[in-house]
């Protein structure tokens, strides 16, 4: 897997159409991670450590104008979600999960924004956990920063392990994470599902906005048809035309699977193909807006003008793509359920 610092500077210029904006400080801490007090952590038989869940109203179950409600209630799968750093900044390396600001800046970007384009295909299950400040991933403490995402992936894990002893019950299962969250999601599906019996339950993983080769699992392909099931996904988001600086190295083979054609053949999907995303007021869905295609271990996306400002594109990996995920993860549920 490429070194989480590399990966991470190589898109951290977020634009501020989807940021959150209770912490904005990119420093990393001042002192290493022993030097603070470590959040309390969270009990996940709790609904107040959970950002999302299928029976209770939360901002995962929103919709804009004009496309199809959620579907949760007659759901046949599930979808564990993992959302990514929505604290800039801190005293300390993590997040404490008590912030009132913090967690709704958590539920009114990443859960309204990204966990939302899952719930017509699955019953959304997203947790609260202590994530790392963003400054982490830009100091020069590489210890301090592997315990710090070592203490934010322990809360995801609990966080899944809870679902699935008190929640699934032998359901299909899709895994989906953005920036830190899919850095966490990678190693859960490592960890849970690459070569392990629970492999059967996985219909797909959507580990966007952190780069990984396909080497990183040695049991589960690549997604090459929009259809695939028992696979995994991926892409960063870059304008096209531009080539983010170290992208021999941070990117190099890292999975590109195009949300618009959802092959890795590096074929062009063009405007007609898009299905649609979602703009920060979500007020609607905007098709036909945006091409995409792979290139050096990067997902160029034609700029949506005038909408999107910039080059780095990290922040908008799901939101560009909203209808095109929602609709693919709806199809990769049916059909894994047709082969059951």
């Amino acid at each position: 897997m490429m070194s989480h610092r590399t990966a991470t500077a190589a898109a951290a210029l977020l634009f501020a159409a989807w940021t959150a904006v209770s912490c904005d400080n990119r420093q990393p801490p001042a002192a290493a991670f022993g030097a603070y007090p470590v959040p309390q952590a969270p009990d996940y038989s709790q609904a107040a450590a959970w950002a999302a869940l299928p029976d209770r109203q939360d901002p995962a179950d929103l919709a804009p104008p004009g496309a199809a409600p959620e579907g949760q209630d007659s759901a046949r799968a599930d979808v564990f979600f993992i959302h990514p750093t929505t604290c800039m900044g801190g005293a300390a390396w993590n997040a404490p999960l008590d912030s009132t600001a913090l967690n709704e800046d958590t539920d009114f970007w990443p859960i309204r924004h990204q966990a939302s384009a899952f719930n017509r295909a699955g019953r959304v299950f997203a947790p609260r956990y202590r994530q790392m400040f963003f400054g982490g991933f830009f100091g020069t403490d590489s210890a301090s920063e592997a315990q710090a995402l070592a203490l934010a992936y322990g809360d995801v894990k609990a966080a899944f392990e809870y679902y699935l002893r008190h929640h699934n019950q032998g359901r299909p299962i899709v895994i989906a994470g953005h920036s830190q969250g899919a850095l966490h999601g990678i190693r859960l599906v490592k960890e849970y599902f690459d070569g392990t019996p629970l492999q059967e339950q996985l219909v797909a993983a959507y580990l966007l906005g952190w780069p990984f080769p396909a080497s990183t699992f040695q049991h589960l392909p690549v997604c090459d048809a929009a259809d695939a099931t028992g696979c995994v996904i991926g892409w960063c988001s870059w304008r096209e035309g531009y080539e983010p600086p170290g992208i021999d190295t941070y990117y190099k083979d890292a999975v590109v699977v195009n949300p618009l054609t959802w092959k890795t053949d590096g074929q062009p999907g063009s405007e007609s193909l898009h299905r649609g995303f979602v703009w920060k007021d979500f007020d609607k869905i905007r098709p036909n807006l945006v091409g995409a295609q792979a290139h050096q271990g990067i997902l160029w996306v034609s700029r949506p003008i005038p909408l999107v400002p910039g080059k780095n594109y990290h922040t908008g990996d799901i939101n560009l793509f909203w209808q095109d995920v929602r609709d693919n993860a709806e199809l990769r549920i049916r059909t894994f359920l047709s082969g059951r």
